[in-house]
């Protein structure tokens, strides 16, 4: 337009909203390296439940001297013997356990590294420097060891990651393709129905190329799969909440939520007890944490410890799914939403 300055077309260009939403997008960038660096720059272990196995008054001594190491980095508490050592691991109710043998100077120390090989070479690093003035040394038995293909044990986090992106995604299609608000009911009962039909579509997918096809990961297809389905339809409808209260800038909260705060905290390349501490509060209670935990003890942990993170999971979708009907229902029709064919 002829007479406009230069400062009238900015004017003209950018508009309050686009100018919100290049702040937000700011903001986003800026905790994205705060989470990320805050969570991982300085991994070392803290309360690690550790077990101890030793004749009764040296296990007394043992823990107390466990205890006192600084920086708390061990949880250290007496169990029966070996066998019960072993069960507790395999059930992850501990990470790590000490077998001390009186009859001879070589103790044997206990370890997940399908848990996280980090966290396993920890221990073993660290209790060999405590054994040491001990003039005892240490042979480490790895009573749930990561697949050879599994480098670091990460692919189960991989995994999830990949499925939480596909959750988002498919969720910022839609509201993209067919507006960030589900028009009615209906409309928004369609979108959860191609939602839980993406997930089932995902989790398999997923789960076939670690197993089958890449052999990174051992454990039941079925089992990732099912849990596959449930992390993308989880974070999906998480998604599909958040556009439904906030309208496009959902799609940022979901980033916000799923991977700003949700994949440093997943216990992937370090496991939770190397976290600081709210990162390893929050992990558990995300769904990149959630899942995580769950394709781990899937993968190698012979699928114990199941229970809570499905629930997680689970409690995501359902509150995602109920928001998105809630909103939709509760909207008024504008004239915009009488596309015959958007979702």
């Amino acid at each position: 337009m002829r007479g406009m300055t230069f400062v009238d077309e900015v004017k003209n260009a950018v508009t309050p909203r686009a100018a919100l939403l290049v702040i937000g997008v700011l903001a986003l960038q800026l905790l994205f390296i705060t989470s990320y660096v805050g969570a991982l720059h300085h991994p070392k272990p803290r309360d690690v439940p550790f077990a101890v196995v030793a004749p009764e008054q040296a296990a007394g001594r043992l823990v107390q001297q466990l205890e006192g190491l600084p920086g708390d980095p061990l949880d250290p508490r007496t169990v029966a013997d070996e066998a019960t050592a072993r069960r507790q691991i395999v059930n992850r109710d501990i990470d790590g356990a000490l077998i001390v043998d009186p009859a001879s100077n070589t103790d044997t120390l206990l370890v997940a590294s399908g848990g996280g090989t980090v966290l396993s070479s920890a221990l073993t690093t660290l209790t060999n420097k405590i054994e040491a003035p001990r003039q005892r040394n240490v042979r480490t038995v790895d009573v749930a060891p990561a697949s050879p293909e599994d480098f670091d044990g990460l692919s189960a986090f991989y995994l999830v990651v990949g499925w939480c992106v596909g959750g988002y995604l498919c969720a910022s299609i839609l509201a993209i393709s067919a507006g960030s608000r589900p028009a009615n009911g209906q409309r928004a009962v369609i979108r959860l129905g191609v939602m839980a039909f993406y997930s089932i579509a995902g989790g398999i997918g997923g789960a076939v190329i670690v197993g089958p096809v890449l052999g990174a990961l051992p454990g039941s297809v079925l089992a990732l799969w099912g849990l596959g389905a449930l992390v993308v339809f989880a974070v999906g409808a998480l998604t599909l909440a958040l556009q439904a209260l906030t309208g496009i800038v959902g799609i940022g909260l979901a980033v916000l939520v799923v991977v700003i705060a949700g994949n440093p905290s997943a216990g992937g390349a370090f496991p939770l007890p190397m976290l600081p501490p709210f990162w390893a509060a929050i992990g558990p209670a995300l769904p990149p944490g959630a899942g995580t935990w769950a394709a781990r003890s899937i993968a190698y942990f012979e699928g114990n410890a199941l229970l809570g993170p499905c629930l997680v999971l689970a409690a995501w979708a359902v509150a995602g799914s109920a928001i998105t009907l809630a909103m939709a229902v509760l909207r008024r029709p504008a004239a915009s939403d009488t596309r015959p064919f958007g979702v």
